[in-house]
């Protein structure tokens, strides 16, 4: 069995540089998983990985070779010499 690392809301809140009420506010909210221990929550970092991987954004493709750009640019284009 591997031994899971927990962090305070404190600490993950000092990681991320948000308040330690954004990161409660997750919590309460069902984003972030954490367990209660005695008055304090612990978020396991294989938590606090799941969090930001489903909080993440992609790369805007600015190549314009992305679908959506290019078929608009055909699309005024076709039938016309």
């Amino acid at each position: 069995m591997t031994r899971e690392q927990y962090q305070t809301v404190k600490e993950v809140a000092d990681l991320l540089k948000v308040s330690e009420a954004s990161v409660r506010g997750w919590i309460k909210d069902g984003q972030l998983r954490a367990i209660e221990v005695g008055k304090g929550w612990r978020i396991a970092d294989s938590d606090l990985d799941a969090f930001l991987c489903s909080h993440s954004t992609r790369a805007k493709d600015v190549s314009g070779t992305d679908g959506e750009a290019s078929q608009g640019d055909k699309s005024e284009h076709e039938g016309k010499p």
